[in-house]
């Protein structure tokens, strides 16, 4: 069985964003969650990448390195979608993310913070959800499942950072679909701005990229090798 992944208190940001939730009118996150949102796409098939050669190793990042900590929105109904995404609060990762990640994490304490992990690893069909249930507008912020996320191949984390089990404040909350969450955004607090590149130094220093218009999104530079997958989150044998 796995074991129970750390949890912060509740003096993190996931009050702030059910609140949030309730204020979709604004045209902000939420109008991801509209069930009108554009026709559904037409049946589909997994994409297959034939430069993913190597073979997947998803290891259990909670079992992985114990020090991290994890808020998986998408199994609670705290996220953009407004509902249960992921059966099960797990994030797994390929093995060599896993590896370098755990680096990002003594880098992090070192300077008197750890790491905050939202998401990992994404079964391609709740990518499809996502990109269906996505006002077109909005879907920069959202894969498109003709091609796969970087998600479905278990290379990219979505994280933050907390100091003593009190998430960080950066520039926008997690999953805010405006320009707020842009790296390139300053009009945000000196102090969140500071903390967003302090955490991009770090984790572009272990072999992460970056992704311009989500702060909180790094892709592991090696992740054309491995396989679109979707697997439910629930059935990964990680190790």
């Amino acid at each position: 069985m796995t074991p129970p992944l750390h949890r912060l208190p509740l003096i993190t940001r996931r009050t702030a964003w059910q609140g949030m939730a309730g204020a979709m009118v604004t045209g902000m996150v939420a109008g991801c969650a509209s069930r009108n949102a554009g026709p559904a796409l037409p049946a589909l098939t997994m994409p297959v990448d034939p430069a993913a050669t190597a073979v997947p190793d998803l290891v259990d990042l909670s079992r992985f390195d114990p020090r991290l900590r994890f808020d998986i929105r998408y199994a609670t109904r705290a996220n953009f979608m407004n509902r249960v995404l992921y059966p099960i609060a797990r994030a797994v990762a390929q093995r060599p993310v896993a590896e370098a990640l755990s680096k990002v994490q003594s880098r992090a304490e070192a300077a008197g913070f750890g790491l905050l992990i939202f998401d990992a690893y994404r079964p391609w069909q709740v990518t499809r959800m996502m990109w269906e249930e996505t006002p077109p507008q909005q879907r920069e912020f959202v894969a498109d499942p003709r091609t796969g996320s970087r998600h479905n191949r278990g290379c990219s984390i979505d994280l933050s950072l907390h100091r003593d089990g009190v998430e960080v404040m950066m520039p926008s909350p997690y999953d805010d679909f405006t320009p707020a969450a842009y790296r390139s955004n300053t009009a945000a607090s000196p102090q969140a701005v500071a903390a967003s590149r302090m955490l991009e130094a770090w984790m572009v220093a272990e072999g992460f990229v970056p992704l311009p218009n989500e702060w909180w999104h790094y892709d592991w530079a090696n992740w054309r090798s491995y396989p679109i997958m979707d697997t439910p989150l629930e059935l990964v044998t990680a190790g």
